[in-house]
Protein backbone atom coordinates (compact mmCIF):
# COMPACT_ATOMS: atom_id res chain seq x y z
CA UNK A 1 0.00 0.00 0.00
CA UNK A 2 2.91 2.22 1.33
CA UNK A 3 4.42 1.79 -2.32
CA UNK A 4 1.65 2.42 -4.27
CA UNK A 5 0.88 5.33 -2.10
CA UNK A 6 4.58 6.36 -3.26
CA UNK A 7 4.12 5.96 -7.04
CA UNK A 8 0.85 7.88 -7.32
CA UNK A 9 2.70 10.80 -5.09
CA UNK A 10 5.40 10.90 -7.60
CA UNK A 11 2.77 10.66 -10.69
CA UNK A 12 1.04 13.53 -9.19
CA UNK A 13 3.76 15.62 -8.53
CA UNK A 14 5.51 14.99 -11.51
CA UNK A 15 2.20 15.89 -13.03
CA UNK A 16 2.30 19.24 -11.38
CA UNK A 17 6.06 20.18 -12.23
CA UNK A 18 5.25 18.75 -15.78
CA UNK A 19 2.44 21.59 -16.21
CA UNK A 20 4.39 24.19 -14.29
CA UNK A 21 7.22 23.39 -17.19
CA UNK A 22 4.61 23.33 -19.90
CA UNK A 23 2.98 26.73 -19.13
CA UNK A 24 6.48 28.29 -18.67
CA UNK A 25 7.21 27.29 -22.50
CA UNK A 26 3.44 28.74 -24.06
CA UNK A 27 3.28 31.63 -21.93
CA UNK A 28 6.83 32.67 -23.07
CA UNK A 29 7.26 36.54 -24.64
CA UNK A 30 10.64 36.36 -26.63
CA UNK A 31 12.62 39.47 -27.25
CA UNK A 32 12.34 39.05 -30.99
CA UNK A 33 8.57 39.48 -30.63
CA UNK A 34 8.74 42.41 -27.26
CA UNK A 35 10.71 44.03 -29.77
CA UNK A 36 7.59 44.91 -31.90
CA UNK A 37 6.07 46.60 -29.49
CA UNK A 38 7.89 47.26 -25.49
CA UNK A 39 5.45 48.66 -24.43
CA UNK A 40 2.51 47.37 -22.62
CA UNK A 41 -1.07 48.81 -21.71
CA UNK A 42 -1.48 50.80 -18.30
CA UNK A 43 -5.06 52.50 -16.91
CA UNK A 44 -3.33 55.52 -17.52
CA UNK A 45 -2.64 54.98 -21.35
CA UNK A 46 -6.31 53.57 -21.83
CA UNK A 47 -7.98 56.23 -20.17
CA UNK A 48 -6.06 59.08 -21.72
CA UNK A 49 -6.15 56.95 -25.44
CA UNK A 50 -10.14 57.18 -24.60
CA UNK A 51 -10.52 60.76 -23.64
CA UNK A 52 -8.46 62.14 -26.53
CA UNK A 53 -10.92 59.76 -29.12
CA UNK A 54 -13.84 61.39 -27.03
CA UNK A 55 -12.43 64.88 -27.57
CA UNK A 56 -11.22 64.14 -31.18
CA UNK A 57 -13.09 61.61 -32.89
CA UNK A 58 -11.54 60.32 -36.21
CA UNK A 59 -14.23 60.48 -39.17
CA UNK A 60 -13.24 57.84 -41.02
CA UNK A 61 -15.66 59.48 -43.98
CA UNK A 62 -12.91 61.97 -44.61
CA UNK A 63 -10.51 59.24 -45.58
CA UNK A 64 -13.02 57.02 -48.00
CA UNK A 65 -12.47 56.82 -51.91
CA UNK A 66 -14.56 59.20 -53.54
CA UNK A 67 -17.98 58.02 -54.64
CA UNK A 68 -18.12 56.00 -57.72
CA UNK A 69 -22.08 56.11 -58.54
CA UNK A 70 -21.73 51.90 -58.92
CA UNK A 71 -23.93 49.62 -58.24
CA UNK A 72 -22.80 47.17 -55.09
CA UNK A 73 -23.44 43.64 -53.79
CA UNK A 74 -22.52 42.60 -50.60
CA UNK A 75 -22.38 39.11 -49.86
CA UNK A 76 -22.66 38.95 -46.11
CA UNK A 77 -23.37 41.71 -44.20
CA UNK A 78 -23.76 40.81 -40.49
CA UNK A 79 -20.53 42.01 -39.40
CA UNK A 80 -18.00 43.47 -41.66
CA UNK A 81 -20.18 43.65 -44.12
CA UNK A 82 -22.01 45.65 -42.42
CA UNK A 83 -19.51 48.09 -42.32
CA UNK A 84 -19.23 48.32 -45.68
CA UNK A 85 -22.37 48.99 -46.57
CA UNK A 86 -22.03 52.18 -43.74
CA UNK A 87 -18.97 53.11 -45.66
CA UNK A 88 -20.81 53.21 -48.45
CA UNK A 89 -23.42 55.06 -47.64
CA UNK A 90 -20.75 57.36 -46.02
CA UNK A 91 -19.46 58.66 -49.03
CA UNK A 92 -22.57 59.04 -50.87
CA UNK A 93 -23.41 55.80 -52.99
CA UNK A 94 -27.02 55.74 -53.51
CA UNK A 95 -28.53 53.27 -51.05
CA UNK A 96 -30.94 51.77 -53.84
CA UNK A 97 -27.88 50.79 -55.68
CA UNK A 98 -26.96 48.65 -52.90
CA UNK A 99 -27.69 44.94 -52.61
CA UNK A 100 -27.45 42.56 -49.32
CA UNK A 101 -27.03 38.92 -50.34
CA UNK A 102 -27.00 36.84 -46.74
CA UNK A 103 -28.73 33.91 -44.87
CA UNK A 104 -30.24 36.35 -42.27
CA UNK A 105 -31.66 39.79 -42.49
CA UNK A 106 -28.80 42.24 -40.66
CA UNK A 107 -30.22 43.27 -37.02
CA UNK A 108 -27.75 45.84 -36.33
CA UNK A 109 -29.16 49.14 -35.43
CA UNK A 110 -27.27 50.84 -37.95
CA UNK A 111 -28.18 48.98 -40.95
CA UNK A 112 -31.91 49.12 -39.57
CA UNK A 113 -32.46 53.17 -39.27
CA UNK A 114 -31.38 55.86 -41.65
CA UNK A 115 -30.45 55.55 -45.16
CA UNK A 116 -29.97 52.03 -44.80
CA UNK A 117 -33.01 50.61 -44.89
CA UNK A 118 -33.43 51.63 -48.33
CA UNK A 119 -30.62 48.75 -49.02
CA UNK A 120 -32.76 45.88 -50.66
CA UNK A 121 -31.93 42.10 -49.16
CA UNK A 122 -32.35 38.84 -50.44
CA UNK A 123 -32.29 35.91 -48.46
CA UNK A 124 -29.45 33.42 -49.74
CA UNK A 125 -27.61 30.66 -48.45
CA UNK A 126 -23.96 30.73 -50.95
CA UNK A 127 -23.48 27.37 -50.82
CA UNK A 128 -26.79 27.02 -53.08
CA UNK A 129 -25.88 27.99 -56.69
CA UNK A 130 -29.50 28.71 -57.74
CA UNK A 131 -30.39 31.09 -54.33
CA UNK A 132 -27.28 33.12 -55.16
CA UNK A 133 -27.99 33.13 -58.96
CA UNK A 134 -31.40 34.05 -58.13
CA UNK A 135 -30.43 36.76 -55.98
CA UNK A 136 -27.85 38.29 -58.32
CA UNK A 137 -30.08 38.86 -61.08
CA UNK A 138 -33.23 40.15 -59.80
CA UNK A 139 -33.70 43.22 -61.22
CA UNK A 140 -32.43 46.91 -59.75
CA UNK A 141 -35.19 49.76 -58.85
CA UNK A 142 -34.05 51.66 -61.48
CA UNK A 143 -35.24 50.39 -65.29
CA UNK A 144 -31.73 51.63 -67.04
CA UNK A 145 -30.57 49.31 -70.19
CA UNK A 146 -27.66 47.00 -70.03
CA UNK A 147 -25.86 49.80 -71.71
CA UNK A 148 -26.72 52.28 -69.48
CA UNK A 149 -26.86 50.64 -66.02
CA UNK A 150 -24.25 51.30 -63.76
CA UNK A 151 -21.32 48.70 -62.97
CA UNK A 152 -21.28 46.47 -60.31
CA UNK A 153 -18.73 45.81 -57.52
CA UNK A 154 -19.19 42.77 -55.11
CA UNK A 155 -17.62 42.78 -52.27
CA UNK A 156 -17.74 38.56 -50.56
CA UNK A 157 -17.24 38.72 -46.67
CA UNK A 158 -19.49 35.76 -46.19
CA UNK A 159 -17.88 32.31 -44.65
CA UNK A 160 -18.62 29.38 -42.14
CA UNK A 161 -16.14 29.90 -39.68
CA UNK A 162 -15.74 26.64 -38.09
CA UNK A 163 -12.23 27.33 -37.16
CA UNK A 164 -12.53 24.70 -34.13
CA UNK A 165 -12.48 21.40 -36.89
CA UNK A 166 -9.39 20.25 -38.46
CA UNK A 167 -10.44 16.63 -38.75
CA UNK A 168 -10.22 16.22 -42.85
CA UNK A 169 -13.39 13.99 -42.35
CA UNK A 170 -15.33 17.54 -41.59
CA UNK A 171 -13.29 19.78 -43.72
CA UNK A 172 -16.48 19.92 -46.50
CA UNK A 173 -18.66 21.54 -43.35
CA UNK A 174 -16.21 24.39 -44.18
CA UNK A 175 -15.99 24.36 -47.71
CA UNK A 176 -19.25 24.21 -49.06
CA UNK A 177 -19.46 27.79 -48.33
CA UNK A 178 -15.87 28.80 -48.02
CA UNK A 179 -14.75 27.11 -51.49
CA UNK A 180 -18.00 26.11 -53.31
CA UNK A 181 -19.78 29.40 -52.07
CA UNK A 182 -17.44 31.52 -53.38
CA UNK A 183 -17.24 29.72 -56.82
CA UNK A 184 -21.19 30.11 -56.47
CA UNK A 185 -20.82 33.79 -56.14
CA UNK A 186 -17.95 34.15 -59.15
CA UNK A 187 -19.94 32.34 -61.43
CA UNK A 188 -23.34 34.67 -60.91
CA UNK A 189 -21.14 37.70 -60.61
CA UNK A 190 -20.26 36.96 -64.34
CA UNK A 191 -23.67 36.21 -65.41
CA UNK A 192 -24.49 39.70 -65.01
CA UNK A 193 -21.51 41.33 -66.13
CA UNK A 194 -19.60 42.21 -62.77
CA UNK A 195 -16.45 43.98 -63.04
CA UNK A 196 -14.61 44.33 -59.73
CA UNK A 197 -15.16 41.78 -56.93
CA UNK A 198 -13.59 42.26 -53.72
CA UNK A 199 -12.35 39.10 -51.64
CA UNK A 200 -12.51 38.81 -47.65
CA UNK A 201 -9.94 35.73 -47.29
CA UNK A 202 -7.87 35.39 -44.23
CA UNK A 203 -4.65 35.78 -42.84
CA UNK A 204 -4.64 32.65 -41.05
CA UNK A 205 -4.01 31.23 -44.05
CA UNK A 206 -0.22 31.08 -43.22
CA UNK A 207 -0.15 30.71 -39.77
CA UNK A 208 1.84 27.03 -39.40
CA UNK A 209 0.11 24.78 -37.07
CA UNK A 210 2.10 23.96 -33.80
CA UNK A 211 2.64 21.44 -31.71
CA UNK A 212 1.99 22.29 -27.43
CA UNK A 213 3.04 19.67 -25.88
CA UNK A 214 6.57 20.27 -25.17
CA UNK A 215 9.69 17.85 -24.41
CA UNK A 216 11.90 18.59 -21.79
CA UNK A 217 14.47 20.09 -24.00
CA UNK A 218 11.80 22.60 -25.49
CA UNK A 219 11.69 25.86 -24.31
CA UNK A 220 8.27 26.83 -26.64
CA UNK A 221 6.71 25.22 -29.15
CA UNK A 222 7.95 25.48 -32.70
CA UNK A 223 6.40 28.10 -34.72
CA UNK A 224 5.89 29.48 -31.92
CA UNK A 225 6.48 33.02 -33.15
CA UNK A 226 5.12 33.82 -36.68
CA UNK A 227 6.10 37.14 -38.75
CA UNK A 228 3.39 37.03 -41.95
CA UNK A 229 3.36 38.84 -44.66
CA UNK A 230 1.77 38.83 -48.46
CA UNK A 231 5.01 36.78 -49.52
CA UNK A 232 4.37 33.89 -46.73
CA UNK A 233 4.07 30.77 -47.95
CA UNK A 234 1.29 29.13 -47.73
CA UNK A 235 1.30 25.26 -46.10
CA UNK A 236 1.03 22.78 -48.60
CA UNK A 237 -0.81 20.13 -46.51
CA UNK A 238 -3.93 19.59 -44.96
CA UNK A 239 -2.07 18.98 -40.95
CA UNK A 240 -0.39 21.96 -41.29
CA UNK A 241 -2.97 24.05 -41.49
CA UNK A 242 -4.59 25.60 -37.92
CA UNK A 243 -7.69 24.70 -38.89
CA UNK A 244 -10.15 23.06 -41.60
CA UNK A 245 -11.58 26.97 -42.09
CA UNK A 246 -7.77 28.28 -42.71
CA UNK A 247 -7.88 25.55 -45.22
CA UNK A 248 -10.87 25.86 -47.04
CA UNK A 249 -10.35 30.10 -47.00
CA UNK A 250 -7.33 29.15 -49.09
CA UNK A 251 -9.44 27.38 -51.70
CA UNK A 252 -11.95 30.12 -51.97
CA UNK A 253 -8.85 32.97 -52.29
CA UNK A 254 -7.58 31.08 -55.12
CA UNK A 255 -10.64 30.97 -57.13
CA UNK A 256 -11.21 34.64 -56.67
CA UNK A 257 -7.60 35.42 -57.73
CA UNK A 258 -7.89 32.80 -60.54
CA UNK A 259 -11.08 34.68 -61.95
CA UNK A 260 -9.24 38.18 -62.18
CA UNK A 261 -9.09 38.88 -65.86
CA UNK A 262 -11.67 36.57 -66.64
CA UNK A 263 -14.64 37.16 -68.93
CA UNK A 264 -18.08 38.78 -67.44
CA UNK A 265 -20.99 38.85 -69.52
CA UNK A 266 -19.70 41.59 -72.05
CA UNK A 267 -16.68 42.69 -69.93
CA UNK A 268 -13.67 41.63 -68.08
CA UNK A 269 -13.89 40.76 -64.33
CA UNK A 270 -10.98 42.06 -61.80
CA UNK A 271 -10.58 40.64 -58.68
CA UNK A 272 -8.83 41.23 -54.96
CA UNK A 273 -8.21 39.64 -52.06
CA UNK A 274 -7.63 41.15 -48.49
CA UNK A 275 -6.31 39.39 -46.00
CA UNK A 276 -7.37 40.78 -42.37
CA UNK A 277 -4.09 39.92 -40.13
CA UNK A 278 -6.04 37.79 -37.27
CA UNK A 279 -9.40 38.53 -35.79
CA UNK A 280 -11.67 41.47 -36.93
CA UNK A 281 -13.10 43.32 -34.18
CA UNK A 282 -15.05 46.03 -33.18
CA UNK A 283 -18.64 47.38 -32.44
CA UNK A 284 -21.62 45.75 -34.74
CA UNK A 285 -20.78 42.22 -33.78
CA UNK A 286 -17.27 41.25 -33.26
CA UNK A 287 -16.87 37.91 -31.75
CA UNK A 288 -13.82 38.88 -29.77
CA UNK A 289 -14.10 42.22 -27.97
CA UNK A 290 -17.58 41.95 -27.88
CA UNK A 291 -17.98 38.55 -26.58
CA UNK A 292 -15.49 39.30 -23.65
CA UNK A 293 -17.34 42.50 -22.39
CA UNK A 294 -20.50 40.51 -23.18
CA UNK A 295 -19.91 37.89 -21.32
CA UNK A 296 -18.37 40.06 -18.43
CA UNK A 297 -16.32 37.52 -16.49
CA UNK A 298 -14.15 35.76 -19.26
CA UNK A 299 -10.99 33.47 -18.41
CA UNK A 300 -7.87 33.68 -20.44
CA UNK A 301 -4.50 32.04 -20.98
CA UNK A 302 -2.94 33.93 -23.52
CA UNK A 303 -2.12 36.95 -21.87
CA UNK A 304 1.55 37.13 -22.85
CA UNK A 305 0.51 36.05 -26.55
CA UNK A 306 1.22 39.25 -28.68
CA UNK A 307 -0.73 39.53 -31.72
CA UNK A 308 -1.18 41.96 -34.49
CA UNK A 309 -5.02 42.97 -34.99
CA UNK A 310 -7.33 44.56 -37.11
CA UNK A 311 -10.39 46.69 -35.98
CA UNK A 312 -13.75 46.77 -38.32
CA UNK A 313 -13.31 50.16 -39.76
CA UNK A 314 -10.03 49.66 -40.78
CA UNK A 315 -10.36 46.42 -42.22
CA UNK A 316 -13.75 47.56 -43.99
CA UNK A 317 -11.47 51.04 -45.91
CA UNK A 318 -8.90 48.48 -46.89
CA UNK A 319 -11.54 46.61 -49.43
CA UNK A 320 -12.67 49.71 -50.52
CA UNK A 321 -9.46 51.15 -51.07
CA UNK A 322 -8.55 47.91 -53.16
CA UNK A 323 -11.74 49.08 -55.36
CA UNK A 324 -10.28 52.09 -55.85
CA UNK A 325 -6.96 50.82 -57.38
CA UNK A 326 -8.96 48.28 -59.45
CA UNK A 327 -11.19 51.01 -60.99
CA UNK A 328 -8.31 52.84 -62.05
CA UNK A 329 -6.70 50.39 -63.82
CA UNK A 330 -10.13 49.79 -65.36
CA UNK A 331 -9.80 53.46 -66.68
CA UNK A 332 -6.48 53.10 -68.12
CA UNK A 333 -4.32 54.50 -65.27
CA UNK A 334 -0.83 54.09 -64.89
CA UNK A 335 -0.08 52.60 -61.77
CA UNK A 336 1.20 48.75 -61.52
CA UNK A 337 -1.73 46.35 -61.84
CA UNK A 338 -3.38 44.97 -58.83
CA UNK A 339 -5.63 42.50 -60.04
CA UNK A 340 -5.57 38.84 -58.45
CA UNK A 341 -3.45 39.99 -55.57
CA UNK A 342 -4.15 39.47 -52.04
CA UNK A 343 -2.66 41.89 -49.56
CA UNK A 344 -2.39 41.55 -45.76
CA UNK A 345 -3.67 44.42 -43.77
CA UNK A 346 -3.52 45.24 -39.58
CA UNK A 347 -4.18 48.22 -37.37
CA UNK A 348 -2.09 51.31 -37.49
CA UNK A 349 1.04 50.90 -34.61
CA UNK A 350 2.46 47.99 -32.90
CA UNK A 351 1.16 44.70 -32.57
CA UNK A 352 -0.67 44.23 -28.93
CA UNK A 353 -0.56 40.86 -26.33
CA UNK A 354 -3.77 39.98 -25.12
CA UNK A 355 -2.87 41.13 -22.07
CA UNK A 356 -2.78 44.78 -23.13
CA UNK A 357 -6.53 43.90 -24.30
CA UNK A 358 -7.87 42.39 -20.90
CA UNK A 359 -5.78 45.97 -19.34
CA UNK A 360 -7.78 47.83 -21.85
CA UNK A 361 -11.56 46.40 -21.19
CA UNK A 362 -10.58 46.27 -17.47
CA UNK A 363 -10.31 49.59 -17.56
CA UNK A 364 -12.93 51.16 -20.14
CA UNK A 365 -15.71 48.62 -18.76
CA UNK A 366 -14.80 47.76 -14.69
CA UNK A 367 -17.73 45.63 -14.67
CA UNK A 368 -15.43 43.45 -17.36
CA UNK A 369 -12.54 40.94 -15.43
CA UNK A 370 -10.07 38.20 -16.53
CA UNK A 371 -8.85 35.00 -14.32
CA UNK A 372 -5.77 33.29 -15.31
CA UNK A 373 -6.11 29.92 -16.20
CA UNK A 374 -3.03 26.92 -16.92
CA UNK A 375 -2.65 26.57 -20.37
CA UNK A 376 -1.89 23.16 -20.36
CA UNK A 377 -4.50 22.39 -18.31
CA UNK A 378 -6.75 23.92 -20.34
CA UNK A 379 -4.99 22.68 -23.91
CA UNK A 380 -5.77 19.04 -21.75
CA UNK A 381 -9.47 19.94 -21.51
CA UNK A 382 -9.76 20.94 -25.19
CA UNK A 383 -8.32 17.31 -26.40
CA UNK A 384 -11.15 15.77 -24.19
CA UNK A 385 -13.68 18.08 -25.88
CA UNK A 386 -12.43 17.40 -29.25
CA UNK A 387 -12.52 13.59 -28.62
CA UNK A 388 -16.34 13.68 -27.07
CA UNK A 389 -16.80 16.25 -30.66
CA UNK A 390 -15.54 14.03 -32.71
CA UNK A 391 -16.94 10.43 -31.21
CA UNK A 392 -20.67 11.91 -31.55
CA UNK A 393 -20.35 13.32 -35.15
CA UNK A 394 -18.87 10.26 -36.35
CA UNK A 395 -21.34 8.11 -34.30
CA UNK A 396 -24.58 10.02 -35.30
CA UNK A 397 -23.46 9.77 -39.31
CA UNK A 398 -22.62 6.28 -38.81
CA UNK A 399 -25.08 3.77 -41.08
CA UNK A 400 -25.00 1.71 -38.43
CA UNK A 401 -28.49 2.37 -35.88
CA UNK A 402 -25.59 0.29 -33.10
CA UNK A 403 -23.49 2.77 -33.50
CA UNK A 404 -25.88 5.74 -33.75
CA UNK A 405 -27.80 4.54 -30.28
CA UNK A 406 -24.60 5.13 -28.62
CA UNK A 407 -24.47 8.63 -29.07
CA UNK A 408 -26.66 8.63 -26.48
CA UNK A 409 -23.99 7.81 -24.11
CA UNK A 410 -21.83 10.78 -24.86
CA UNK A 411 -22.38 14.76 -23.89
CA UNK A 412 -23.48 16.81 -26.42
CA UNK A 413 -20.91 20.04 -27.09
CA UNK A 414 -23.26 22.63 -27.08
CA UNK A 415 -22.69 26.75 -26.62
CA UNK A 416 -19.13 28.41 -26.84
CA UNK A 417 -17.85 24.94 -25.30
CA UNK A 418 -17.69 24.04 -28.80
CA UNK A 419 -14.65 26.80 -29.04
CA UNK A 420 -12.20 24.91 -26.59
CA UNK A 421 -10.69 22.27 -29.55
CA UNK A 422 -7.03 22.12 -30.27
CA UNK A 423 -7.09 24.16 -33.02
CA UNK A 424 -7.91 26.95 -31.15
CA UNK A 425 -4.38 27.10 -29.51
CA UNK A 426 -2.43 26.34 -32.99
CA UNK A 427 -4.00 30.24 -33.90
CA UNK A 428 -4.26 31.68 -30.30
CA UNK A 429 -1.24 30.48 -28.34
CA UNK A 430 1.47 31.42 -31.02
CA UNK A 431 2.92 34.92 -31.49
CA UNK A 432 1.49 36.33 -34.87
CA UNK A 433 2.88 39.30 -36.35
CA UNK A 434 1.28 40.53 -39.23
CA UNK A 435 3.13 42.67 -41.99
CA UNK A 436 0.46 44.65 -44.10
CA UNK A 437 3.31 47.37 -45.26
CA UNK A 438 2.94 46.43 -48.99
CA UNK A 439 -0.56 47.47 -48.99
CA UNK A 440 0.08 50.44 -47.28
CA UNK A 441 2.78 51.69 -49.97
CA UNK A 442 1.59 54.32 -52.44
CA UNK A 443 -0.32 53.18 -55.52
CA UNK A 444 2.07 54.25 -58.24
CA UNK A 445 4.22 51.89 -56.18
CA UNK A 446 1.99 49.15 -56.08
CA UNK A 447 0.35 49.05 -52.56
CA UNK A 448 -2.93 49.87 -51.71
CA UNK A 449 -2.22 53.07 -50.40
CA UNK A 450 -4.27 51.85 -46.96
CA UNK A 451 -3.91 53.82 -44.20
CA UNK A 452 -5.86 52.40 -41.33
CA UNK A 453 -6.82 55.27 -38.98
CA UNK A 454 -7.28 53.61 -36.04
CA UNK A 455 -4.60 52.07 -33.88
CA UNK A 456 -5.21 48.67 -31.66
CA UNK A 457 -5.96 50.48 -28.65
CA UNK A 458 -8.25 53.03 -30.35
CA UNK A 459 -10.51 50.25 -31.77
CA UNK A 460 -10.64 49.19 -28.12
CA UNK A 461 -11.89 52.15 -27.23
CA UNK A 462 -14.09 52.46 -29.77
CA UNK A 463 -15.74 49.11 -29.28
CA UNK A 464 -16.41 49.91 -25.28
CA UNK A 465 -18.18 53.05 -26.10
CA UNK A 466 -20.48 51.63 -28.38
CA UNK A 467 -21.12 48.76 -26.09
CA UNK A 468 -22.10 50.74 -23.16
CA UNK A 469 -24.30 53.18 -25.74
CA UNK A 470 -26.05 49.84 -26.69
CA UNK A 471 -26.79 49.36 -23.48
CA UNK A 472 -24.28 46.18 -22.75
CA UNK A 473 -26.30 44.39 -25.21
CA UNK A 474 -24.68 42.20 -27.88
CA UNK A 475 -25.50 41.09 -31.63
CA UNK A 476 -26.33 37.79 -31.74
CA UNK A 477 -23.10 36.48 -33.23
CA UNK A 478 -21.31 37.84 -30.54
CA UNK A 479 -22.81 36.14 -27.93
CA UNK A 480 -21.27 33.16 -29.81
CA UNK A 481 -17.86 34.04 -29.58
CA UNK A 482 -15.04 32.95 -26.68
CA UNK A 483 -15.41 30.53 -24.00
CA UNK A 484 -17.28 31.25 -20.93
CA UNK A 485 -16.39 27.46 -19.30
CA UNK A 486 -19.80 27.38 -17.98
CA UNK A 487 -19.37 23.58 -18.42
CA UNK A 488 -17.21 24.03 -15.27
CA UNK A 489 -19.99 24.82 -13.51
CA UNK A 490 -18.34 27.87 -12.55
CA UNK A 491 -19.55 31.40 -12.16
CA UNK A 492 -22.11 32.00 -15.38
CA UNK A 493 -21.88 35.17 -17.42
CA UNK A 494 -25.25 35.44 -19.21
CA UNK A 495 -28.91 35.29 -18.26
CA UNK A 496 -31.19 32.97 -19.01
CA UNK A 497 -28.39 30.53 -20.12
CA UNK A 498 -30.18 27.72 -21.33
CA UNK A 499 -32.28 29.68 -24.04
CA UNK A 500 -28.94 31.25 -24.84
CA UNK A 501 -27.58 27.80 -25.03
CA UNK A 502 -30.09 27.06 -27.62
CA UNK A 503 -29.45 29.82 -29.59
CA UNK A 504 -25.30 29.67 -29.96
CA UNK A 505 -26.10 26.19 -31.39
CA UNK A 506 -28.26 27.46 -33.95
CA UNK A 507 -25.28 29.83 -34.90
CA UNK A 508 -23.01 27.32 -34.90
CA UNK A 509 -24.85 25.22 -36.84
CA UNK A 510 -26.58 26.67 -39.40
CA UNK A 511 -25.16 30.60 -39.54
CA UNK A 512 -22.84 31.35 -42.14
CA UNK A 513 -21.55 34.48 -40.61
CA UNK A 514 -18.53 36.36 -41.62
CA UNK A 515 -14.74 35.85 -42.18
CA UNK A 516 -13.92 36.52 -38.67
CA UNK A 517 -11.43 34.64 -36.36
CA UNK A 518 -12.68 33.56 -33.16
CA UNK A 519 -9.64 33.85 -29.98
CA UNK A 520 -10.72 32.57 -26.47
Amino acid sequence: MLSLLSVLAGIVLLTYLYVRFNDQGLSHLPSEVTAFAPNRFTPHVVRGTAEKLSNSPKIVKDILPAKTGRRYIVVGAGFLGGWIIIQLLQRGEDPKNIRIIDIRRPTRSDLCTGLATQVAFFQADISNAKAVDDAFQAPWPDSDSLETAPEVTVFHTAANIRFYERHLALFPRSSKVNHEGTQNVINAARSIGVTVLVYTSSGSISVRRSRFWLWPWEKHPKYFAQVINDDNLIPKYHHHFFSNYAASKVLGERAVRAADGSRSGERILRTGCIRPGNGVFGPGGDQICGAYLIRRYNYTWVSNIMQSFVYVENCALAHLCYEARLLETARGGSNPDLGGQAFTITDTGPPVTYGDLCVALTTLVPETTFAEMSPTVMLFISHIIEALYLSRTFLSTSSSPVRRALTHFIPNIVGDTINLQPSLFALACVHLIFDDSRARLPPEKGGLGYHGPFTTLEGFCRTAEEHIKAGENGEERTNSGGISLDFFGLKKARKETTQMSKMEKRVSDRLHVEAVDVLG
